[in-house]
């Protein structure tokens, strides 16, 4: 499924380098100061096998033309260790949780263009937790505190009325709480960081 998404995302990627103008950081007050959109991992929902119910909601405000503050709402169930990375180990038989979790996370964030399109963002995300087991009972909640950083680049399409931002990521959670003890188990062998792509769209007004 992973490999999919990246797939499709680095995809839309390369057609985006054909008919689009980067933006431009000019400093007037004709810029369009907010925005909603959502990612193109929701793909991921197409997943027949695990399916992780993923819902991602951004909205945010433009303070000055580099300058942008940033609010995202994620929902999603995933049975596998957050720190696995992307390859033969993700998802592998053996490796997943004994059960899922369920994520409810609101999240903040600053973005910042530096030059054109390219910009850094960094992110503080609340993610309050709900246990199940192998029986889909619950076991437990928990609360795991993350901060993303990214790098990447912003496309403009139909006079900067839509845009798309492909980024490389960093995951990294210093607080986790209310785990439980066969779930800490599997968790153990695995870093808490996580590299991950950015694939967000939105639309500007």
């Amino acid at each position: 499924m992973q490999k999919k998404i990246l797939v499709i995302g680095f995809a839309f990627l390369l057609t985006s380098f054909l008919p689009l103008k980067a933006q431009s950081a000019k400093q007037d007050s004709t810029y369009k100061k907010w925005f909603v959109g959502s990612t193109l991992l929701l793909l991921g929902n197409l997943d027949g096998t695990n399916n992780p119910g993923y819902i991602q909601i951004n909205a945010g405000y433009r303070i000055t033309p580099k300058d942008v503050i940033q609010f995202r709402f994620k929902k999603s169930k995933y049975a596998w260790p957050l720190g696995i990375p992307f390859g033969p180990d993700f998802d592998g038989p053996g490796l997943n949780y004994p059960g899922h979790a369920r994520i409810l996370a609101p999240q903040i964030g600053y973005q910042r263009f530096w030059w054109k399109g390219a910009y850094t963002s960094l992110y503080v995300l609340n993610a309050f937790e709900k246990y199940m087991d192998e029986d889909k009972k619950k076991i437990g909640n928990g609360f795991t505190l993350y901060t993303d950083f990214y790098l990447g680049y912003q496309f403009k399409f139909f006079k900067d009325r839509f845009f798309f931002e492909p980024a490389i990521g960093c995951s990294y959670w210093p607080l986790r709480t209310g785990v439980p003890a066969s779930f800490t188990a599997v968790e153990q062998k695995w870093p808490n960081y996580f590299i991950q792509p950015g694939l967000d769209f939105g639309f500007k007004f």
